[in-house]
């Protein structure tokens, strides 16, 4: 499974450990991913996501899973996360 959160696309960033003397060496960051159920209240489910905790932050500041699926571009989202944008958009055009 992929270090990629799935609702804001932040990833594993590469960097250099500095030592004292300032040797360089190649070191991993990654982003701190959490298994979340966020609660979508359109279509009254809940789905599991694997999110980074600024993503959550971000996602509860936005007003929630169903705001933030339909302001955040495709590009950015997971394929689960891109079905229920689909299904809201879905949801929204019938009511």
């Amino acid at each position: 499974m992929s270090r990629i959160c799935e609702l804001t696309g932040k990833g594993r960033q590469v960097g250099h450990n500095v030592s004292h003397a300032n040797n360089k060496t190649k070191r991993v960051f990654l982003p701190n991913l959490q298994n979340v159920t966020l609660m979508s209240e359109k279509l009254e489910r809940s789905f599991k996501f694997r999110v980074s905790t600024h993503g959550l932050r971000s996602v509860e500041h936005n007003g929630g899973l169903d705001n933030w699926l339909l302001k955040t571009s495709d590009d950015k989202l997971s394929t689960a996360a891109q079905k229920v944008k689909r299904e809201l958009v879905k949801a929204q055009a019938a009511a």
